[in-house]
């Protein structure tokens, strides 16, 4: 039975068609993630299914016996603590609770207790706290009132509330915007074991490939549904394209033929009807048109010149702000080479450190020793609010630049994605995106030697998140990344240092690994949050020690792997490179004989590496998957 049908839909905004005759089908259970370009409705489209705008026409038909929820747009606020605020969100058991109190109709009061019993009321408390502390509040935080907290944590409880719920329908709209990486893997979790059927806005592509069973398109006005996730959903899509793209030259050939035919012959009367005939089979020949997609963001950041180890080191540093100490006895170092992703839930002092790091913050005590020719590229969410909403980006970055031509200034922004339309536009008519990639252009205008990002994404769309991810593995600087997005995390660091407990720390292990411990620290939680047994608990500890200790002697064998990555995408820079290069027309007419063949010597040798660190690559991958089978 279908939870949700779209049939024929038609939505304006202003005037502005953004769905005309759209149909989609959700059924009992399903789980579907709606993508599509931003401006393309999306977002309009969830409100309309809630009810909170009219539609011009067509109809959704949502059963009368479906409970549907949706996360508030303000956050809430006021005097009540966050459990009860949660509580409080699911009205039936709170009215139900009050007419208990006070009702004096025996029968009445009879059919409320069991109703109370349907709906579980009496674990509701316990439902409510198991979601909290998913979303990141500590048992002591739950207690507090809702007003103690930022518009950031508030919508979290918004979310809590939502979730709490437990709808037949659940309507989210980027509901990771507000979480960290600990928070996003917990709602992951949660989605996968859903039992309802839900319609996410998302730009996480880790929670559209793990807690959705079915993608949305929202394109040209249309809506179309694939089954499977969102990798599945673009192997599907390119599949499509590249059939309708040869389909397109097949037409143009067979086009091309018949215009042949008909501009030879047209004149003689012996081929006048043959060729009227070949007029009248263009004209029934499909338009010439392709699958058009609007052009993707390009990044691309500068290539910082080289130099030796270490970049930054930081002997026994304690910081913090005021007279409070966040981290404290902090002993590390950043190599040229270094991607690295910082755990941790929000509050920790990830970006404590990464400002640590740029120099916006200054130690309690310690040392830290920079290379003296560093440049540092920083880039945070708070910068975005910094911009001047009245100037251009071209202005920002003339101010910024003072001595740079007005070419310098174009080419550094186009590099990412502000092209010459955009960059005379003003800020307060650029989208979050276009805002993003500004202060990106800006933080990286003096080539760094290492990249400091503090949540880039937040206002990037799925393609664009992936040029970055491109750009990210051909940048030849450091990285130090902080994220809720597992997959950019996955796809760009190679180390992870987990930010926990006024420290900051290496942490043995994948994404999966830290899923799984922060899985172990939640049980532990709730066992003390229960009071369990002292046998109960130690085994736990025993089995987190013991998972700990293989980590520990698998790192060596991921080390290797890593390195064996390391090489192969280095061979793989050096050989677009040099095949740039040979393939430049004007290269022959000014080079030496001696040079061409040194260049194909070291063309040679770097695929000859290249070749050596894959086939190193597959045997550890598949010694390290022997292990890991061993070990499960």
């Amino acid at each position: 039975m279908s939870t949700l049908v779209i049939n024929n839909l038609t939505l304006r905004i202003f005037g502005r068609p953004l769905l005309e005759n759209a149909s989609l089908t959700i059924e009992n259970g399903q789980k579907v993630g709606l993508v599509g370009r931003n401006g393309a409705g999306k977002s309009t489209l969830l409100a309309a299914i809630a009810g909170d705008i009219p539609i011009d026409d067509g109809e959704i038909l949502i059963p009368n016996r479906i409970r549907m929820a949706r996360v508030k747009q303000e956050a809430p606020s006021g005097p009540l603590s966050l459990i009860d605020t949660v509580l409080a969100a699911d009205q039936e058991r709170a009215t139900l609770l009050h007419e208990a109190e006070t009702i004096q109709d025996g029968y009445r009061l009879a059919e409320v207790h069991e109703r109370l019993i349907a709906i579980n009321a009496d674990s509701a408390p316990a439902r409510a706290a198991i979601i909290l502390a998913g979303l990141g509040f500590s048992e002591e935080n739950q207690k507090r009132p809702v007003s103690d907290f930022s518009g950031g944590w508030r919508m979290r409880v918004a979310l809590a509330s939502t979730l709490f719920l437990n709808p037949d329908l659940l309507l989210l709209d980027e509901p990771t915007n507000h979480l960290d990486l600990e928070a996003t893997l917990w709602l992951e979790s949660w989605l996968e074991g859903f039992s309802g059927s839900a319609l996410i806005v998302s730009h996480d592509r880790n929670l559209l490939d793990q807690s959705v069973n079915a993608i949305a398109h929202l394109n040209q006005r249309k809506l179309s549904l694939t089954v499977g996730g969102y990798e599945e959903f673009i192997r599907i899509k390119n599949e499509k394209a590249l059939q309708q793209n040869r389909e397109v030259e097949k037409i143009a050939a067979k086009r091309a033929h018949m215009q042949s035919f008909v501009d030879r012959f047209r004149a003689k009367a012996t081929k006048a009807r043959q060729a009227q005939a070949r007029l009248k089979a263009l004209e029934k020949l499909p338009p010439l048109q392709a699958i058009v997609e609007e052009t993707s963001v390009h990044f691309e950041f500068p290539q910082p010149i080289e130099l030796p180890p270490p970049l930054i080191t930081l002997q026994q540093v304690n910081a913090g702000y005021g007279d409070r100490t966040i981290l404290s006895g902090i002993s590390l170092r950043i190599d040229p080479d270094d991607r690295i992703a910082l755990l941790g839930a929000n509050g920790n002092g990830k970006s404590t450190f990464i400002k640590l790091i740029a120099g916006r913050l200054e130690p309690f005590s310690g040392t830290i020793h920079n290379n003296p020719k560093l440049s540092v590229g920083y880039f945070a969410q708070h910068q975005l609010e910094d911009l001047v909403p009245e100037h251009t980006p071209l202005e920002h970055m003339q101010t910024a630049l003072p001595k740079s031509t007005q070419t310098e200034l174009r080419s550094q922004l186009a590099r990412f994605g502000l092209d010459a339309d955009r960059v005379d536009t003003k800020v307060n008519s650029l989208s979050g995106g276009e805002k993003a990639r500004l202060v990106l252009a800006l933080a990286t205008r003096h080539n760094p030697n290492i990249l400091l990002l503090d949540e880039p994404t937040n206002h990037l769309d799925l393609d664009a998140k992936e040029s970055l991810v491109h750009a990210l593995s051909a940048f030849n600087g450091a990285v130090i990344l902080i994220s809720h997005d597992a997959r950019l995390i996955e796809l760009v660091a190679d180390r992870l240092w987990l930010v926990n407990n006024g420290t900051v720390a290496p942490f043995d292990g994948d994404i999966k690994e830290y899923r799984q411990w922060l899985d172990d620290q939640r049980k532990e939680a709730n066992q003390q949050s229960k009071a369990e047994n002292t046998s109960t608990t130690s085994s736990q500890k025993e089995a987190r020690k013991e998972r700990a200790e293989k980590r520990k002697l698998l790192q060596p064998l991921r080390n290797k792997i890593k390195d064996a990555e390391k090489i192969m995408s280095k061979c793989a820079s050096e050989i677009l490179k040099l095949e740039e290069k040979l393939a430049d027309t004007n290269f022959y007419s000014s080079a030496k004989p001696e040079e061409m063949k040194a260049i194909q010597i070291k063309l040679s040798d770097f695929q000859k590496k290249q070749e050596e660190a894959e086939e190193t690559w597959l045997e550890l991958h598949s010694e390290l998957e022997e292990a890991e089978a061993d070990n499960s």
